[in-house]
């Protein structure tokens, strides 16, 4: 492959760079570079907030240049194999090999595939152990990476376990230290692993046992046995906004600006709760500063956060926004956190739809995954939207959950007929809401969750559960059902659960341009092993090494209580 691209690959970034506000272009020089890669299209990876916060961090460190780089649209992808060109930098078109690091955003496990079709048409050797000291060192941070990042160990050569506000700048220091002295990879990568925070795969062995299960997990070297989960304790030394405007995203009229992170209330479902901890909120003070700068460009505000309402001053926020004369959206409101005022604000600002997350049909279920959410509280917060007619609801579920039985899907395709007949009923001359929409999704077992032990629901059990409620809803005028397929759920299962034997996999369909099905065939390694398999309570997981803060041991009887909930409610 050629070290230039072609006049239509260049053109096209052109078009891009063109259409951008706050792209950060520093010259070439002495500086560590980095290529910031999202693994998926431009119009995703730009819409995706940590994404923008990493580029604004790398530019912001001294003596380092960072630039974005996306897996190509369709016509890209093809032209940079007709035209024998490797893939380049958005900012100054540099290749891959060019730089120093490589650094992957992961936000979702359906994406590994993509980063070796990224590294393929970058002409980077795909296995970590095939790149010799002239290519560039390979790295990944995000929630996936410190989930468990085993499924990529083969490929990736460092890991950020953690938030990076405190790591990178760690990481650089002592990178750009230590290349005064040495080029050699493998020394450099031992330095690089005492930061607290980092994980560098090819310092540890893994040893199975007959059955396939893990025997041991143990570090060689001078490198930590643990790694232990970095969280940026302040949040307001940094703020973390949208640092690059493009029409091109899902989000092109709006900014978009962190508000809080974590989650307190510990759904046993959710790795928000679990591996974002504490739960951290920024000072009113520092969100007014932030939301200005977006309203200074006109830009309606994205508010984000697993909680909003969590927030003491998120009204007062809100209403700063409001008489500032912008307009804002927010990404989640507990249902039993939303009160009058607040729903006041969402109508001032705008909004149409209001999006709800139920998660269960029962309230038996939802004290399974620890939502204590009755429905009166359901009902109640329905009595405020119907007062002031939003066009839209969105309702959140979640199937195959934990002792889910059928009539916990009756139920849920009950309490949506209930739903949309008591806003009907709330409001009898008003065409409002418009539309109910139903977003259902499998329940995915994650690391270091209370559910962690627990299998994936089988692919027909789920099929057939998601039949029933499109029949039943399929005559309610107003709503629409929509669901992610059970087999995308299968293999975000299988890479989320699995060791680095699943590795293997990814290769394999890899190979197979992205067709898991015969991937799975392909491979001598059984995929339902990582996914239909209740886990033993003492078993070894390929997560263990990492350590959230909370131990093991103490999310065992949380998961044995959640098991005991199997009894039906009583009325």
């Amino acid at each position: 492959m050629s070290r230039l691209p072609s006049r239509i690959l260049l053109e096209n970034a052109k078009a891009l760079l063109s259409e951008e506000k706050g792209t950060v272009k520093k010259p070439w020089g002495r500086n560590t570079t980095v290529v910031l890669v999202y693994p998926n299209r431009y119009h995703v990876g730009m819409s995706n907030l940590g994404f923008q916060s990493i580029y604004q961090l790398f530019n912001n460190l001294p003596d380092t240049l960072c630039e974005r780089s996306f897996l190509p649209e369709r016509e890209e992808h093809w032209e940079l194999i007709r035209s024998q060109s490797v893939l380049f930098s958005l900012e100054s078109f540099h290749p891959f090999r060019d730089f120093h690091f490589i650094a992957f955003s992961l936000s979702f496990e359906n994406d590994y595939v993509n980063i070796l079709t990224i590294l393929k048409l970058a002409n980077i050797p795909l296995l970590s152990s095939e790149r010799g000291d002239e290519y560039p060192i390979v790295i990944a941070g995000g929630v996936c990476a410190f989930l468990n990042p085993e499924p990529l160990a083969e490929f990736i050569d460092l890991f950020i376990i953690g938030e990076a506000e405190e790591v990178l700048p760690r990481l650089l220091s002592v990178y750009q230290h230590h290349r005064e002295k040495t080029v050699n990879k493998e020394i450099l990568l031992t330095h690089l692993a005492q930061i607290e925070g980092i994980y560098v795969p090819r310092f540890y062995q893994v040893h199975y046992d007959s059955s396939g299960k893990i025997k041991s997990f143990k570090s060689r070297g001078e490198v930590p046995s643990r790694i232990k989960r970095r969280s940026t304790r302040k949040l307001d030394p940094f703020p973390t906004h949208s640092s690059v405007i493009t029409p091109h995203t899902e989000f092109s009229n709006m900014f978009l600006m962190e508000v809080s992170r974590g989650c307190s209330h510990r759904c046993n479902f959710c790795t928000i709760g679990c591996v974002y901890q504490p739960y951290r909120k920024r000072s009113l003070e520092k969100l007014k500063e932030t939301a200005i700068i977006g309203l200074k460009q006109h830009l309606k505000i994205g508010l984000i956060g697993a909680t909003l309402s969590d927030h003491p001053q998120i009204t007062s926020l809100c209403s700063f926004i409001i008489k500032e004369g912008g307009k804002f959206s927010a990404t989640s409101m507990r249902i039993d956190l939303f009160d009058e005022e607040s729903i006041r604000q969402f109508k001032k600002s705008g909004a149409q739809t209001i999006t709800l997350a139920p998660e269960t049909g029962s309230e038996r279920l939802r004290r399974v995954i620890n939502k204590h959410l009755s429905d009166k509280q359901i009902f109640d917060t329905l009595e405020m939207i119907a007062y002031h007619r939003f066009r839209y609801l969105k309702l959140y579920f979640l199937i195959g959950l934990p002792t889910e039985e059928a009539e916990d899907i009756e139920q849920l395709i009950e309490l949506t007929k209930k739903i949309k007949h008591h806003l009907v009923k709330s409001q009898p001359r008003s065409r409002y809401p418009e539309t109910i929409t139903l977003s259902i999704n499998p329940f995915i077992p994650k690391p270091s969750t209370p559910f962690q032990w627990h299998p994936f629901e089988h692919i027909t059990s789920l099929k057939n559960k998601l039949r029933k409620i499109q029949k039943s809803l399929n005559k309610e005028r107003k709503i629409v059902v929509t669901w992610d397929l059970p087999k995308w759920g299968y293999l975000q299962c299988l890479l989320s659960r699995g060791d680095r034997r699943v590795g293997k996999i990814l290769m394999a369909a890899h190979h197979l341009e992205g067709n898991f099905l015969k991937a799975y065939r392909q491979v001598d390694i059984n995929p339902d092993f990582y996914t239909y398999r209740q886990r033993e309570l003492d078993e070894i997981f390929p997560w263990d090494f990492i350590d959230h803060g909370v131990s093991k041991q103490s999310l065992i009887p949380i998961y044995k209580k959640a098991l005991a909930m199997n009894e039906p409610t009583k009325e």
